[in-house]
């Protein structure tokens, strides 16, 4: 925590900002990464978005307000950035939004970046299937082991609700793995 409140500091002053901000990219990006890839599922859009949310974070970092943790702070950034990217996307294309997730799905067996086996496909198209809220309850909380608490300051809602959907998405998937043979 002393940590966390040292480079806050630092990122918050001019004369260290650009020191600071250089070690919170190193310490912080490949987990960002991951987060964001799993929203978006392209490795070049991960890469787009990655790099628009250090810009944002990097543009706000006076703002934070202490409330949340720094890393709570940017998770709800890269968020937030990939749902816009891919709601953008979607608008683009003139299609739904989960219509475009599948297309996305669609598209990992082609992936020179996705080294997962069939199985993995699977779950991937089974989150795919999910509305948004509940794939990154379940992204987060399966994945990326956050404690609900964690996740309830990244996601502003309650723990209870957080409960709720993802165990609803545990079930949905289950059923389309059930499904899907």
């Amino acid at each position: 925590m002393t940590d966390e409140i040292t480079l806050i500091d630092k990122l918050q002053q001019p004369q260290t900002k650009e020191v600071a901000f250089k070690h919170l990219v190193s310490h912080y990006k490949e987990r960002l990464y991951w987060h964001i890839r799993k929203i978006v599922i392209s490795h070049d859009d991960a890469d787009d978005v990655l790099q628009n949310t250090f810009i944002k974070i990097f543009k706000n970092i006076d703002s934070f307000k202490r409330d949340s943790k720094l890393y709570s702070w940017m998770y709800r950034i890269a968020t937030n950035e990939s749902i816009t990217f891919i709601n953008k996307r979607a608008k683009e294309k003139n299609i739904d939004i989960s219509d475009y997730q599948q297309v996305l799905i669609s598209n990992f067996d082609s992936d020179q970046w996705f080294s997962g086996d069939e199985i993995q496909v699977i779950l991937q198209k089974a989150i795919a299937t999910l509305p948004q809220k509940q794939q990154l309850v379940f992204n987060m909380k399966y994945f990326d082991e956050m404690k609900y608490e964690e996740i309830s300051d990244i996601l502003e809602t309650s723990v209870g609700a957080l409960k709720a959907s993802y165990h609803i998405a545990a079930k949905k998937i289950e059923q389309f793995i059930k499904n899907y043979n």
